[in-house]
């Protein structure tokens, strides 16, 4: 016998959980830095609450298990002599778990948290937290207004939605703090619409209204791989990017997938995308950085500034000097670089100094000028060629090595770098160890990309192919280092022709001075990885590519395997080496 079942309708609460019958857990942790995988957590502050009402708190200072950094200790509070009793993480955790069981995590930027709290998870065996997530920060991205907030720190949170606690970077405060902020959120978004879990996750995955109303300036993009321009009302370059498939990157800047707040704010300026279609991949990611590095939009935040970039000089003269200058010149000086900034420049020269007894003062000398010598002439670290005690021809020496340092050996600088900071750490001068490590990184790395960067700037003419994904291939026509052309060879058709071709209408390319004669060391990269990736052929090669038999890169490894022993050492308290 079949029995009849009477069709009920469901009620409009029953498609999710409403709100008011959440459990929220509103948690935030303190640590000693800010990566989950090198840095250990301090303090752990949670608050349970449910219809608006608190029905619970966690809070407990942990062991980081090695030395708390001052400068965490100065933005939190927190000391070593605070952490010394209190538990493991390893001790907290299972408690923790317990305490969120079934419940909503909230965070203010959740992503930090969640990223230690999955690390914890993983090294003592359970699980992560499969626990529904709301972050709050992204939440008032998409509620609030600029003017009604400058900024979305929690900070600032607390002060519009006027939290009866003080965020202070304690971890049970800024928690009580986010309670108060979800709550105001909440209350925001319910004149939305938002009256479950569910509207309330997906209000923030959903496109903004401005991402909506744009969808049409997708309209005709062509899926090709090129350049696109996001333009404003007076056709002024908002946003430059690149893509292998212009339509499909361009449609989704206008789907919930995009969740950068800056690039959401700059969809709801833009008023139209212009494309450059390109012939291939590498050809739209070169034009990209060069597109960026002349117009400077003001919503791209790499490659806006290669002007910028400092050189390592040393310099030509009588008793020539290492300098950080902006500018390479055809002076016959040798150059090391391109740095970021002046201060890593200025490392790479501390570490040169400690090798090469080259001269610091800033005057220019001459043989038959003397000056008083300084201090560094006392302690034998400079020859005194200023008081004539060392000629020009001895200096010339310190030159000559300071040279080969800088474009083809760099075991003189590592070994005297490597055997001071031996010395410090045996004083247990461990500090100021990890100080000249930092300086030994800044030299080798830039000596090693520099020389990578030489091997191909030396190169007059280059032709490479790599396969395409329709069975033809791809062709580049590189000369010292810059794109000159690129074309695209059908699948089956005789190279010599479309390389012949390609060759003769590429780009006139007139080396300046320097490592980076004919295009940005950026651009100079990206060729380099091009260059490096699966199934590439070399076509045509004018001259040798090489490195160095004894180049800076063979010491990378050396310094990104002290880098780990110093992450190591801080995971496991010990003292730096």
């Amino acid at each position: 016998m079949v029995m009849g079942v009477d069709a009920v309708q469901g009620t409009l609460d029953e498609l999710g959980t409403p709100l008011r019958e959440v459990t929220f857990v509103v948690f935030d942790l303190e640590t000693t830095g800010g990566s989950a995988a090198e840095h250990a957590i301090t303090e752990i502050g949670a608050v349970k609450v449910r219809g608006g009402e608190v029905i619970g708190e966690f809070a407990t200072l942990v062991d980081p298990g090695g030395p708390i950094p001052p400068f965490i200790s100065v933005l939190t509070g927190i000391t070593d002599a605070m952490v010394v009793a209190a538990p493991k993480f390893s001790e907290v955790l299972p408690s923790f778990l317990e305490f969120v069981a079934g419940a909503a995590l909230v965070a203010h930027n959740a992503p930090f948290d969640m990223s230690f709290l999955k690390a914890a998870c993983q090294v003592n065996g359970y699980p992560p937290p499969a626990n529904p997530v709301v972050d709050t920060a992204d939440l008032a991205r998409r509620v609030l207004t600029r003017d009604e907030t400058p900024n979305c720190k929690l900070a600032t949170l607390a002060r519009v939605f006027r939290s009866s606690t003080e965020p202070c970077h304690r971890a049970l405060a800024d928690a009580k703090a986010t309670v108060d902020v979800l709550h105001g959120l909440i209350a925001r978004v319910g004149s939305l619409g938002v009256h479950t879990l569910e509207d309330l996750r997906g209000f923030v995955r959903a496109p903004t209204p401005e991402q909506q109303r744009k969808r049409h300036l997708a309209e005709g993009v062509p899926g090709a791989p090129g350049v696109y321009v996001f333009e404003d009302d007076r056709g002024e370059a908002l946003y430059i990017g690149k893509s292998s498939n212009l339509r499909n990157r361009v449609r989704s800047y206008f789907t919930a997938s995009e969740t950068r707040s800056r690039i959401r704010e700059m969809v709801g300026i833009a008023e139209r995308v212009r494309t450059i279609v390109c012939a291939t991949a590498l050809e739209a990611e070169i034009r990209e950085l060069r597109m960026i590095g002349v117009t400077k939009p003001r919503y791209n935040r790499r490659s806006r500034f290669p002007e910028r970039v400092v050189w390592l000089k040393l310099t030509d003269e009588a008793f020539p000097r290492l300098s950080v200058v902006r500018e390479v010149k055809d002076d016959g000086a040798a150059y090391l670089g391109p740095f970021g900034s002046s201060r890593t420049a200025d490392d790479a020269r501390t570490a040169m100094h400690e090798a090469l007894p080259l001269r610091q003062c800033t005057e220019r000398l001459s043989a038959r000028v003397r000056r008083p010598a300084c201090a560094l002439a006392e302690i034998g670290r400079c020859g005194a060629p200023c008081e004539g005690r060392e000629s020009e021809e001895s200096y010339a020496g310190h030159v000559r090595r300071a040279r080969h340092a800088m474009e083809l050996d760099a075991d003189a600088v590592f070994s005297a770098m490597e055997a001071r900071m031996s010395r410090l750490s045996a004083e247990q001068r461990y500090e100021e160890a990890a100080v000249d490590r930092d300086r030994l990184a800044a030299y080798v790395r830039t000596a090693a990309r520099m020389q990578r960067l030489r091997s191909l700037t030396g190169i007059p003419q280059m032709v490479a192919a790599s396969p395409a994904f329709d069975g033809g291939w791809d062709i580049h026509v590189i000369r010292h280092g810059r794109l000159a052309a690129a074309g695209v060879m059908p699948r089956g058709a005789h190279p010599t022709p479309y390389v012949d071709a390609l060759v003769a209408t590429a780009e006139t390319v007139l080396p300046g001075p320097g490592p980076t004669p004919a295009a940005s060391a950026e651009e100079t990269e990206c060729v380099l990885r091009w260059l490096d990736s699966p199934g590439v052929r070399l076509v045509q090669v004018d001259g040798t590519w090489s490195l160095p038999a004894y180049g800076a890169g063979r010491l990378i490894e050396r310094i990104e395997r002290a880098y780990r022993h110093q992450r190591s050492d801080r995971r496991e308290g010990r003292p730096l080496r």
